[in-house]
């Protein structure tokens, strides 16, 4: 495995939160900072640095609890604490999108029966509005109704700004609905790999497919570090 950070935060050399080398062991071994006033066990770290890692490369659960010899257990846990973490930092840093702007709907998960699209049943219905070369908003609604979509837009969009959709009900410029085709083929390749998840869950692994997405072309492992060990949300 590539190394992932420097061996002076592994050492105890350097503080895992604020990079502040001021530091001095406890008579427990556990670090603690004198500038950041936290304490922490490097076992621990290096443990959860490497659930992390593995997080990271997209692996499942069940295959890092084996690659690591860690009870499964353990490790949904943590990936879950992770996802809620990346969806706090989501919603943290959505903005009111603005400009030419694309919105469409698609549908996730569930067998289907009946017929396909709005017709589609026992599936989760998302929502979806993207920002022409920007990033990507999405929600899970309860139903395509005019009134919820509108509702939504309006809750994230500037006044004024240009949207498309695929069906014209807010139509005011030319067809971009590719880009956010993108952003669901991006998202349903991953969910394919999981084999039924809880619903309750399911918009924190949205919000992972949305944080992936946004920042697919960025130091993804860094900016995790930060989010999920760092806790800088």
């Amino acid at each position: 495995m590539k190394k992932i950070l420097s061996d002076r935060y592994f050492l105890g050399r350097k503080c895992i939160y604020c990079s502040s080398n001021k530091l001095y062991r406890l008579k427990d071994k556990r670090i603690k900072c004198k500038q950041y006033e936290k304490k922490y066990s490097l076992t621990q770290l290096k443990k959860e640095m490497l659930i992390l890692y593995y997080f990271y490369l997209e692996l499942s659960a069940s295959k890092t609890a084996d690659e690591l010899d860690i009870d499964y257990g353990v490790v949904h846990r943590k990936f879950m604490q992770f996802r809620k973490r990346i969806a706090e930092y989501c919603n943290q840093e959505a903005k009111k999108l603005n400009g030419e702007l694309e919105i469409d709907e698609s549908y996730f998960g569930g067998r289907r029966k009946g017929n396909r699209g709005r017709g589609a049943k026992n599936k989760t219905i998302v929502f979806g509005i993207l920002e022409r070369k920007g990033k990507v908003h999405t929600k899970i609604v309860e139903n395509v109704s005019a009134e919820i979509l509108m509702n939504e837009i309006k809750n994230k969009t500037e006044k004024g700004s240009v949207i498309r959709h695929d069906k014209d009900e807010f139509a005011k410029a030319k067809n971009h609905i590719n880009g956010i085709e993108g952003f669901w083929s991006f998202a349903k390749e991953r969910f394919y790999k999981y084999h039924g998840i809880n619903k309750n869950n399911y918009p924190f692994y949205l919000k992972e497919m949305e944080f992936r997405f946004n920042h697919r072309n960025e130091n993804v492992f860094n900016l995790l570090f930060d989010i999920c060990v760092r806790g800088l949300v």
